[in-house]
């Protein structure tokens, strides 16, 4: 339409300024239009007259002037126009059509009031028809249409016979015409197959050394006896993953499930494997014994979270297999207040820390004490209460755990947290934590800081790292997806929902805001969010679906960009602080109630790393729980 007016304004000009009253071209210069200066310079005005007095544009107009007053198959709508006319049509069969073929709406056009067709236009639209059973849409966009076709005339671009102006090629068939693409792309998609290339060669190698792995494996598992499962007692145990190939290695931690009939993802399990869940990886590189076909995961990392399945002879519950644990170190006390029940704990422990300090000296699993704590030393009553507990129960003997009901409110689904004795101890020596815990310490904070403070409850919110994790984003993407999703809609206000993303063996904390669309990103290793595309895609498209549903009106700039913060936290010195790290940046976003966290960090908080003392407060203030919500009895 655009080009329409062009020309009819090029016409007025030449008819106005360089024509007599006969249409005829004057033979003296005219003058220029100053009346349309602000449209036209001197220059582009010289070189449009000069143009338009050229004989071979003379030539060419005249021509065109002479087929447009006697065209071959005249034009018999008047001012109708193709689209009203095919509008017309539509409406009068009333069809459920949104378009007619162009060779049709040619025939239609070229109709007389009396409704006779000539012979030479019935010929026409006979072989368009003809030529639409044996030419393809996709042919048909390419060369020319049917109807250019039968007409034997070209089809000039920027629209398609039969359809008047303002359609094109690339509207009508809703398909861009291919080009030829430029050396740049060229060269782009050979580095693209290069990449390609190389990435199947690596793992073609990784596989191959999974079957071998696996076939290592199954020779291994065929000598053992079926019986082999009564060495583990029946229900749910904390265990040691071990692998036997390329060399004899502990390589994670978690549960086992020694259930009769039980299935992995609705399967039977293969003779001699156990079901078990994994917690903690200890190398990162390690495979998975038998690969999981439904999420293709084949490292062990990326199975955190979920269940496997494990040779029996490669599964050790915790006491039949002795680690090195980590000393304890000192630690902050923020909280001295407690219940009765618990300084009746406080007094016991007291008593037996001597006796405890001195016993460990004969116990292979801790480092030896060779001297009581200096006067004046902070003494982690709390561990050493919880832990004088766990030796006197039954929390003691191997595969017992504990059920922590967790309310809807937290989740947004109830569910129950199972912590088991290597949880436990895991937090006595300071190693990685699972889930258990970090989802224990949730508890903690809705319990002790949100639980009857409207203000903190609605403005604070978690999401569940059982429900998603790397393993399961990568197995059940649609269904992670909708849990976030269901999450944010759960909310009225501007909320900040904290996630921690376990991304197979590093834990690091997300706080979204889904209205503001705010990531914001607090990794204590200094990574970035980059580093974890299946997860930064799950979260940008949650929030999106999330807009979506509530139909909010976003400027267009931003409807595709989701803004991510990256937080310069502190930063932890080793491999093993990540989850305390979490739960303390969890603590401190709640203490210090904003939904805005700086970029630095908060002042209050501001620190290169978090030291020793702090993590231990974290500690400190889960065995206080664990005492308190009498998970442990004698």
């Amino acid at each position: 339409m655009a080009g329409k007016r062009h020309r009819g304004w090029r016409t007025f000009l030449t008819n106005k300024y360089l024509k007599d009253k006969e249409k005829n071209f004057v033979e003296y210069d005219p003058e220029y239009p100053v009346k349309y200066a602000i449209f036209i310079t001197e220059e582009e005005w010289v070189a449009f007259v000069a143009q338009r007095r050229d004989e071979n544009f003379k030539k060419v107009s005249a021509t065109n002037r002479e087929r447009a007053s006697n065209p071959t198959y005249a034009y018999k709508k008047g001012r109708l126009g193709y689209a009203r006319l095919e509008e017309k049509i539509l409406d009068e069969t009333k069809s459920d059509a949104t378009s007619l073929p162009p060779h049709v709406l040619w025939k239609e056009a070229r109709v007389g009031k009396d409704g006779t067709v000539r012979d030479d236009v019935q010929h026409i639209y006979d072989e368009c028809e003809t030529l639409s059973q044996s030419i393809s849409t996709a042919e048909d966009q390419e060369n020319r249409s049917v109807l250019s076709r039968a007409l034997n005339v070209p089809e000039y671009p920027g629209r398609v016979r039969g359809k008047g102006h303002g359609c094109t090629l690339t509207s009508l068939y809703k398909n861009p015409r291919r080009r030829n693409p430029s050396n740049q792309e060229v060269m782009e998609t050979l580095q693209a197959l290069q990449a390609q290339v190389l990435q199947l060669q690596k793992d073609n190698e990784r596989y191959r050394c999974m079957e071998k792995c696996s076939s290592q494996l199954k020779e291994t598992s065929e000598k053992a006896s079926i019986n082999c499962q009564n060495k583990f007692p029946e229900g749910i145990s904390s265990c040691q993953l071990y692998l036997s190939s390329p060399t004899y290695r502990l390589v994670g931690k978690g549960k086992v499930h020694n259930t009769s009939g039980d299935l992995l993802h609705h399967r039977p399990l293969p003779d001699g494997h156990l079901k078990v869940s994994v917690d903690v990886v200890l190398d990162k590189d390690a495979l998975l014994p038998i690969p999981d076909i439904v999420s293709e995961t084949t490292l062990l990392r990326d199975a955190i979270g979920s269940f496997v399945a494990w040779p029996l002879d490669l599964i050790f519950i915790d006491d039949e297999t002795p680690t090195k644990p980590a000393s304890k170190d000192k630690g902050i006390l923020r909280h001295n207040e407690s219940v009765a029940s618990q300084k009746e704990v406080f007094a016991q422990g007291s008593q037996q820390l001597s006796q405890k300090i001195g016993s460990r000296q004969k116990n292979k699993r801790d480092l030896p004490v060779t001297s009581l704590p200096k006067k004046g030393a902070f003494v982690p009553r709390y561990q050493i209460s919880l832990e004088t507990l766990v030796d006197s129960s039954d929390m003691a003997t191997a595969g017992a755990i504990r059920l922590l009901d967790m309310e809807e409110d937290i989740f947004g689904y109830s569910c129950t947290e199972t912590i088991g004795k290597e949880d436990l101890e895991h937090i006595f020596r300071h190693q990685e934590l699972g889930v258990g815990v970090i989802h224990t310490y949730i508890r903690f904070l809705y319990d002790n800081f949100m639980r009857g403070n409207d203000q903190l409850s609605n403005r604070f919110r978690f999401v569940s790292s059982s429900l998603v994790n790397k393993a399961l984003i990568c197995r059940e993407p649609d269904s992670c997806r909708e849990y976030l999703v269901k999450r944010f809609m759960a909310s009225s206000t501007n909320n900040l929902y904290l996630w921690p993303y376990n991304s197979g063996c590093h834990w690091l904390l997300l706080a979204i805001d889904p209205l503001k669309e705010v990531v914001y990103f607090l990794n204590s290793i200094d990574g970035e969010w980059t580093n974890y595309p299946d997860m930064k895609q799950l979260v940008d498209t949650s929030i999106k679906v999330f807009r979506s549903q509530r139909q909010a009106r976003v400027p267009r700039t931003k409807s595709s960009n989701i803004t991510w913060i990256k937080v310069q936290c502190p930063l932890q010195r080793n491999g093993i602080d990540c989850g305390y790290f979490v739960m303390r940046f969890m603590r401190e976003i709640i203490n210090m109630n904003q939904i805005e966290i700086p970029i630095t960090y908060f002042d209050e908080y501001k620190c290169a790393h978090y030291t020793r003392l702090q993590l231990e407060q974290i500690k400190e203030e889960l065995c206080q729980y664990f005492i308190k919500k009498r998970l442990i009895s004698i």
